[in-house]
Protein backbone atom coordinates (compact mmCIF):
# COMPACT_ATOMS: atom_id res chain seq x y z
CA UNK A 1 0.00 0.00 0.00
CA UNK A 2 1.25 3.81 -1.17
CA UNK A 3 1.08 6.49 1.10
CA UNK A 4 -2.03 7.89 -0.16
CA UNK A 5 -3.98 4.32 0.23
CA UNK A 6 -2.92 4.16 3.95
CA UNK A 7 -4.36 7.56 4.67
CA UNK A 8 -7.49 7.10 2.51
CA UNK A 9 -7.88 3.95 4.77
CA UNK A 10 -7.44 5.71 8.20
CA UNK A 11 -10.01 8.88 7.30
CA UNK A 12 -12.31 5.85 6.13
CA UNK A 13 -12.54 4.70 9.46
CA UNK A 14 -12.81 7.45 11.35
CA UNK A 15 -15.79 8.78 9.18
CA UNK A 16 -17.23 5.32 9.07
CA UNK A 17 -17.05 5.32 13.44
CA UNK A 18 -18.18 8.97 13.51
CA UNK A 19 -21.17 8.71 11.64
CA UNK A 20 -22.03 5.57 13.97
CA UNK A 21 -21.69 7.74 16.67
CA UNK A 22 -23.85 10.57 15.50
CA UNK A 23 -26.59 7.96 14.90
CA UNK A 24 -26.42 7.32 18.57
CA UNK A 25 -28.24 10.75 19.12
CA UNK A 26 -31.36 9.41 18.35
CA UNK A 27 -31.19 6.27 20.41
CA UNK A 28 -31.04 8.97 23.48
CA UNK A 29 -34.90 8.43 24.20
CA UNK A 30 -37.21 6.31 26.66
CA UNK A 31 -35.06 3.87 27.25
CA UNK A 32 -32.01 5.65 27.79
CA UNK A 33 -33.73 7.39 29.93
CA UNK A 34 -35.33 4.12 31.78
CA UNK A 35 -31.87 2.82 31.67
CA UNK A 36 -30.68 5.59 34.04
CA UNK A 37 -33.12 5.61 36.55
CA UNK A 38 -33.25 2.16 36.99
CA UNK A 39 -29.53 3.22 38.04
CA UNK A 40 -29.65 5.89 40.15
CA UNK A 41 -32.30 4.35 42.40
CA UNK A 42 -29.80 1.28 42.44
CA UNK A 43 -29.32 0.37 46.27
CA UNK A 44 -26.43 -1.76 45.42
CA UNK A 45 -23.94 -1.71 42.69
CA UNK A 46 -24.05 -1.91 38.63
CA UNK A 47 -22.97 -5.03 37.26
CA UNK A 48 -21.39 -4.52 34.23
CA UNK A 49 -20.39 -8.18 32.11
CA UNK A 50 -19.51 -8.76 28.54
CA UNK A 51 -17.26 -11.12 26.81
CA UNK A 52 -14.79 -10.55 24.05
CA UNK A 53 -13.83 -6.65 22.89
CA UNK A 54 -17.58 -6.31 24.38
CA UNK A 55 -16.21 -7.68 27.58
CA UNK A 56 -13.12 -5.01 27.20
CA UNK A 57 -16.07 -1.86 26.75
CA UNK A 58 -17.77 -3.62 29.86
CA UNK A 59 -14.83 -3.25 31.86
CA UNK A 60 -14.07 0.12 30.94
CA UNK A 61 -17.89 1.16 31.24
CA UNK A 62 -17.85 -0.65 35.11
CA UNK A 63 -14.41 1.69 35.70
CA UNK A 64 -16.12 5.19 34.08
CA UNK A 65 -19.36 4.39 36.43
CA UNK A 66 -17.35 3.92 39.58
CA UNK A 67 -15.16 6.71 39.59
CA UNK A 68 -18.11 9.55 38.67
CA UNK A 69 -20.16 7.93 41.42
CA UNK A 70 -21.78 5.37 40.20
CA UNK A 71 -20.42 1.67 42.40
CA UNK A 72 -19.67 -0.35 39.84
CA UNK A 73 -17.42 -3.45 38.93
CA UNK A 74 -16.93 -5.44 36.03
CA UNK A 75 -17.97 -9.44 36.12
CA UNK A 76 -16.97 -11.80 33.70
CA UNK A 77 -20.00 -14.05 32.86
CA UNK A 78 -18.13 -17.44 32.25
CA UNK A 79 -16.60 -17.07 35.85
CA UNK A 80 -20.29 -15.94 36.86
CA UNK A 81 -21.39 -19.40 35.81
CA UNK A 82 -18.86 -20.95 37.95
CA UNK A 83 -19.27 -19.46 41.45
CA UNK A 84 -18.86 -15.35 40.62
CA UNK A 85 -22.65 -15.61 40.54
CA UNK A 86 -22.09 -14.98 44.71
CA UNK A 87 -20.80 -11.21 43.98
CA UNK A 88 -24.40 -10.30 42.33
CA UNK A 89 -27.10 -9.33 45.01
CA UNK A 90 -30.75 -8.96 44.49
CA UNK A 91 -30.22 -4.83 44.98
CA UNK A 92 -27.95 -5.02 42.09
CA UNK A 93 -28.38 -3.79 38.61
CA UNK A 94 -26.70 -5.85 35.72
CA UNK A 95 -25.84 -4.32 32.42
CA UNK A 96 -24.67 -6.63 29.45
CA UNK A 97 -23.13 -5.89 26.74
CA UNK A 98 -23.64 -8.22 23.44
CA UNK A 99 -23.46 -6.63 20.33
CA UNK A 100 -25.27 -10.18 18.63
CA UNK A 101 -27.49 -10.54 21.77
CA UNK A 102 -27.02 -13.77 21.28
CA UNK A 103 -23.31 -14.97 23.41
CA UNK A 104 -23.95 -18.06 25.38
CA UNK A 105 -21.67 -16.83 28.33
CA UNK A 106 -23.74 -14.07 28.96
CA UNK A 107 -27.52 -15.40 27.74
CA UNK A 108 -26.20 -18.62 30.35
CA UNK A 109 -27.04 -15.54 33.02
CA UNK A 110 -30.69 -15.34 32.54
CA UNK A 111 -32.27 -17.74 34.13
CA UNK A 112 -30.16 -16.99 37.02
CA UNK A 113 -31.07 -13.39 37.57
CA UNK A 114 -34.23 -13.73 36.72
CA UNK A 115 -35.11 -15.57 39.17
CA UNK A 116 -32.98 -13.66 41.92
CA UNK A 117 -35.08 -10.26 40.49
CA UNK A 118 -32.45 -9.09 39.50
CA UNK A 119 -33.24 -5.76 37.12
CA UNK A 120 -31.18 -6.52 33.90
CA UNK A 121 -30.40 -3.46 31.34
CA UNK A 122 -28.91 -4.78 27.98
CA UNK A 123 -26.86 -3.11 25.66
CA UNK A 124 -26.85 -5.09 22.21
CA UNK A 125 -26.92 -4.16 18.60
CA UNK A 126 -29.87 -6.68 17.58
CA UNK A 127 -33.32 -5.31 19.39
CA UNK A 128 -34.73 -8.63 18.29
CA UNK A 129 -32.10 -11.26 20.20
CA UNK A 130 -32.60 -13.17 22.78
CA UNK A 131 -30.82 -10.63 25.62
CA UNK A 132 -32.84 -7.66 24.49
CA UNK A 133 -36.21 -9.73 24.79
CA UNK A 134 -35.09 -10.66 28.27
CA UNK A 135 -33.93 -7.47 29.53
CA UNK A 136 -35.56 -5.10 31.56
CA UNK A 137 -34.45 -2.36 29.36
CA UNK A 138 -32.65 -2.34 26.08
CA UNK A 139 -30.13 0.14 24.95
CA UNK A 140 -30.28 -0.14 21.07
CA UNK A 141 -26.26 0.28 19.98
CA UNK A 142 -26.76 -1.57 16.42
CA UNK A 143 -24.53 0.26 13.75
CA UNK A 144 -24.88 -0.12 9.81
CA UNK A 145 -21.22 -1.23 9.06
CA UNK A 146 -18.19 -2.07 10.78
CA UNK A 147 -15.28 0.15 10.36
CA UNK A 148 -12.91 -3.00 9.29
CA UNK A 149 -13.22 -3.29 5.12
CA UNK A 150 -14.04 -7.03 5.93
CA UNK A 151 -17.06 -5.97 8.21
CA UNK A 152 -15.91 -8.79 10.80
CA UNK A 153 -13.71 -6.64 13.48
CA UNK A 154 -15.89 -4.64 15.77
CA UNK A 155 -14.55 -1.37 15.20
CA UNK A 156 -17.66 0.84 14.96
CA UNK A 157 -19.43 -1.47 17.33
CA UNK A 158 -17.30 -1.45 20.01
CA UNK A 159 -16.87 2.70 19.94
CA UNK A 160 -20.81 3.27 19.64
CA UNK A 161 -20.95 0.88 22.95
CA UNK A 162 -17.90 2.82 24.80
CA UNK A 163 -19.70 6.05 23.74
CA UNK A 164 -23.44 4.79 25.02
CA UNK A 165 -21.41 4.04 28.66
CA UNK A 166 -19.82 7.17 28.81
CA UNK A 167 -23.46 8.93 27.73
CA UNK A 168 -24.88 6.71 31.13
CA UNK A 169 -21.90 7.56 33.33
CA UNK A 170 -21.97 11.43 32.50
CA UNK A 171 -25.92 11.92 33.04
CA UNK A 172 -25.64 9.75 36.05
CA UNK A 173 -22.85 11.90 37.32
CA UNK A 174 -24.79 15.13 36.77
CA UNK A 175 -27.95 13.74 38.06
CA UNK A 176 -26.07 12.95 41.08
CA UNK A 177 -24.87 16.32 41.59
CA UNK A 178 -21.33 14.77 41.82
CA UNK A 179 -18.44 17.37 41.82
CA UNK A 180 -14.90 17.94 41.85
CA UNK A 181 -14.32 17.05 45.06
CA UNK A 182 -16.27 13.93 44.91
CA UNK A 183 -13.93 12.83 42.10
CA UNK A 184 -10.85 13.93 43.76
CA UNK A 185 -11.82 11.25 46.31
CA UNK A 186 -12.40 8.74 43.42
CA UNK A 187 -9.23 9.34 42.31
CA UNK A 188 -7.07 10.17 45.09
CA UNK A 189 -3.21 9.71 43.04
CA UNK A 190 -4.45 11.43 40.51
CA UNK A 191 -3.15 15.59 40.23
CA UNK A 192 -6.93 16.83 40.58
CA UNK A 193 -7.06 14.74 43.27
CA UNK A 194 -3.67 15.89 45.06
CA UNK A 195 -4.95 19.64 43.98
CA UNK A 196 -8.55 19.00 45.87
CA UNK A 197 -7.50 16.99 48.80
CA UNK A 198 -3.92 17.95 49.62
CA UNK A 199 -3.45 20.64 52.28
CA UNK A 200 -0.82 23.08 53.53
CA UNK A 201 0.10 20.58 56.29
CA UNK A 202 0.80 17.79 54.35
CA UNK A 203 3.48 19.26 52.34
CA UNK A 204 5.16 22.12 54.63
CA UNK A 205 8.13 21.96 56.45
CA UNK A 206 7.70 22.31 60.13
CA UNK A 207 9.68 22.07 62.98
CA UNK A 208 13.41 22.23 63.33
CA UNK A 209 13.07 22.35 59.44
CA UNK A 210 11.82 25.63 59.31
CA UNK A 211 14.02 28.61 58.18
CA UNK A 212 13.88 31.01 60.76
CA UNK A 213 15.34 33.79 62.76
CA UNK A 214 14.80 36.22 65.30
CA UNK A 215 14.25 40.34 64.13
CA UNK A 216 17.61 40.79 66.32
CA UNK A 217 19.44 38.87 63.68
CA UNK A 218 22.14 40.12 61.08
CA UNK A 219 21.98 39.60 57.48
CA UNK A 220 24.76 37.45 57.62
CA UNK A 221 22.72 35.23 60.40
CA UNK A 222 20.11 34.83 58.11
CA UNK A 223 21.99 33.87 54.92
CA UNK A 224 23.64 31.21 57.28
CA UNK A 225 19.68 29.58 58.25
CA UNK A 226 18.71 30.25 54.53
CA UNK A 227 21.36 28.24 53.46
CA UNK A 228 21.12 25.32 55.81
CA UNK A 229 17.24 25.23 55.07
CA UNK A 230 17.62 25.50 51.55
CA UNK A 231 14.20 27.00 50.93
CA UNK A 232 15.45 30.34 49.31
CA UNK A 233 13.79 31.84 52.46
CA UNK A 234 13.73 32.67 56.03
CA UNK A 235 10.89 33.96 58.19
CA UNK A 236 11.98 36.55 60.41
CA UNK A 237 10.16 36.43 64.37
CA UNK A 238 9.62 38.12 67.49
CA UNK A 239 10.51 36.92 70.39
CA UNK A 240 6.94 35.58 70.65
CA UNK A 241 7.32 33.60 67.58
CA UNK A 242 5.22 36.02 65.72
CA UNK A 243 6.23 36.25 61.94
CA UNK A 244 7.59 39.86 61.40
CA UNK A 245 8.65 39.57 58.01
CA UNK A 246 10.28 37.33 55.39
CA UNK A 247 13.86 37.61 54.01
CA UNK A 248 14.28 36.06 50.48
CA UNK A 249 16.96 35.16 47.81
CA UNK A 250 15.86 38.63 45.94
CA UNK A 251 15.83 40.45 49.19
CA UNK A 252 19.42 39.12 49.62
CA UNK A 253 20.47 40.50 46.11
CA UNK A 254 19.06 43.74 46.77
CA UNK A 255 21.08 43.63 50.06
CA UNK A 256 24.19 43.23 48.39
CA UNK A 257 23.14 45.55 45.82
CA UNK A 258 22.99 48.29 47.86
CA UNK A 259 26.55 48.32 49.25
CA UNK A 260 25.05 46.93 53.29
CA UNK A 261 27.70 45.39 55.40
CA UNK A 262 25.91 41.44 55.74
CA UNK A 263 27.95 41.38 58.89
CA UNK A 264 26.21 44.59 60.67
CA UNK A 265 23.35 44.92 58.64
CA UNK A 266 20.17 44.18 61.07
CA UNK A 267 17.61 41.79 58.93
CA UNK A 268 14.84 44.17 60.26
CA UNK A 269 16.29 47.02 58.07
CA UNK A 270 15.82 45.26 55.25
CA UNK A 271 13.23 42.18 55.78
CA UNK A 272 10.26 42.27 53.52
CA UNK A 273 7.18 43.39 55.88
CA UNK A 274 4.11 42.30 54.20
CA UNK A 275 4.78 38.89 53.32
CA UNK A 276 2.56 36.24 52.14
CA UNK A 277 1.40 33.76 54.40
CA UNK A 278 -1.04 30.93 54.21
CA UNK A 279 -3.04 28.76 57.06
CA UNK A 280 -2.23 25.23 57.23
CA UNK A 281 -5.59 23.99 56.85
CA UNK A 282 -5.68 25.48 52.99
CA UNK A 283 -5.52 23.31 49.92
CA UNK A 284 -2.08 23.18 48.32
CA UNK A 285 -3.39 24.71 45.11
CA UNK A 286 -3.95 27.93 47.24
CA UNK A 287 -0.58 27.75 47.85
CA UNK A 288 -0.04 27.81 43.77
CA UNK A 289 -2.49 30.67 43.36
CA UNK A 290 -0.91 32.52 45.42
CA UNK A 291 2.78 31.83 44.35
CA UNK A 292 1.47 32.79 40.53
CA UNK A 293 -0.56 36.14 41.41
CA UNK A 294 2.41 37.71 43.39
CA UNK A 295 5.12 36.16 41.40
CA UNK A 296 6.99 34.70 44.47
CA UNK A 297 8.40 31.34 44.85
CA UNK A 298 7.72 30.55 48.88
CA UNK A 299 5.00 31.37 51.60
CA UNK A 300 5.19 30.98 55.53
CA UNK A 301 2.34 29.04 57.22
CA UNK A 302 0.88 30.74 60.16
CA UNK A 303 -2.41 30.62 62.46
CA UNK A 304 -4.40 33.19 63.13
CA UNK A 305 -2.37 34.79 64.97
CA UNK A 306 0.66 34.63 63.05
CA UNK A 307 2.31 32.61 65.11
CA UNK A 308 4.91 30.55 62.67
CA UNK A 309 3.86 27.07 61.73
CA UNK A 310 5.71 25.93 58.71
CA UNK A 311 7.19 27.19 55.01
CA UNK A 312 7.50 25.77 51.84
CA UNK A 313 8.74 26.89 48.31
CA UNK A 314 7.43 26.35 44.66
CA UNK A 315 9.25 22.87 44.62
CA UNK A 316 7.70 21.58 47.51
CA UNK A 317 4.69 22.18 45.51
CA UNK A 318 6.11 20.46 42.66
CA UNK A 319 7.36 17.78 44.19
CA UNK A 320 4.07 17.10 45.39
CA UNK A 321 2.53 16.77 42.20
CA UNK A 322 0.55 19.35 42.76
CA UNK A 323 1.41 21.51 39.91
Amino acid sequence: MDKHAIVSLGRAVIETEAAAVSALLQRIDDQFVSACSCMLSCTGRIIVSGVGKSGHVASKIAATLASTGTPAFFLHPAEAGHGDMGMIKREDVVLALSNSGETPEVNALLPSLKRLGIRLIAMTGKPASTLARHADIHIDVSVEQEACPLGLAPTSSTTVAMVMGDALAVALLQARGFTQEDFARSHPAGQLGRKLLLHICDIMHSGPDIPVVNESATVSQTIVEMTRKRLGMSAIVDNDGHVSGIYTDGDLRRTLDAGLDPHTTPISRVMSRNSKHIAPDALAVEAVQMMEAYAIQGLLVVDHDRQLLGALNFQDLLKAGVV
